[in-house]
């Protein structure tokens, strides 16, 4: 996703020395921070498993609605793709303006914004079909994107902006491990069995949900038999909202 590195303008990197890196995950965006900061760049997340990963730097393991921090002990605060897998996002905002003297920044996106274009005609009907059920039967708001906004408003942050950007996903030949493991998940549709449950509370009957089940491994054969021909490709672009806010003085 960081290739292009155009999103993290708003950041101000160059004039942050101490920014935590909330929803660390495995570290990826902690590098890249690393790498665009002179400062000390601190990752945390609560998932001690995909901690262990994260081994290239400075790693804490904590909560993002209690951090671990004194009041402004950053004066950057940043995330990614965290709050959407939030309960009460609007918590760890506050908590992120708590521990942070100047700026607070959320990179999320809208799932409901995705496209997927694809050499399989179905791919893209059916992935929009399942991604609009499990939008309606996730516990969290996965379509937050633009209205972290309004999360910031709330948390008595000032000067608050927030900019679009798209994110690129290309599948073509030659097809990497990943894409051949991914197919392979299409063809036994074992993604959306992982996702029934949700997608039931979406509002999907098990009926339906055997349909598309169906309909989801047969799109799945396709993709590996023109894999095989090296005829694949797939274009996923998702949103996502860059959105900043300082601490009131």
């Amino acid at each position: 996703m960081w290739d292009d590195r155009e999103a993290l303008e708003p950041l101000a990197l160059a004039d942050h020395s101490r920014v935590l890196d909330v929803g660390c995950g495995t570290g990826e965006l902690t590098r890249v921070l690393r790498e665009e900061s002179a400062g000390r760049v601190v990752g945390l997340d609560a998932d001690r498993e995909l901690l262990s990963h994260a081994t290239d730097g400075e790693y804490v393991q904590g909560d993002a609605t209690r951090l671990p921090f004194h009041e402004g002990s950053f004066d950057l605060v940043a995330c990614q793709a965290l709050l959407i897998n939030l309960p009460d996002p609007g918590k760890a905002v506050r908590e992120f303006a708590r521990v942070s003297s100047d700026l607070v920044a959320v990179i999320e996106p809208d799932n409901s914004e995705v496209v997927v274009e694809s050499t399989v005609e179905s791919e893209g009907p059916l992935a929009q079909q399942a991604r609009e059920t499990y939008i309606e039967g996730v516990e969290t708001d996965v379509t937050l994107g633009a209205a972290a906004a309004d999360l910031f408003e709330d948390a008595a942050l000032t000067d608050v902006e927030t900019r679009r950007y798209e994110h690129t996903r290309v599948v073509e030949p030659p097809y990497s491990e990943a894409a051949l493991e991914s197919a392979q998940r299409k063809a036994t549709a074992s993604r959306l069995a992982e996702q029934r449950r949700t997608l039931e509370a979406g509002g999907m009957t098990p009926a339906e949900y055997d349909a598309l089940r169906a309909d989801w491994r047969e799109m799945g054969r396709d993709v590996v038999s023109e894999m095989q021909t090296g005829a694949y490709r797939r274009r996923a672009v998702v949103p996502f909202y860059v959105t900043v806010g300082r601490v009131r003085e």
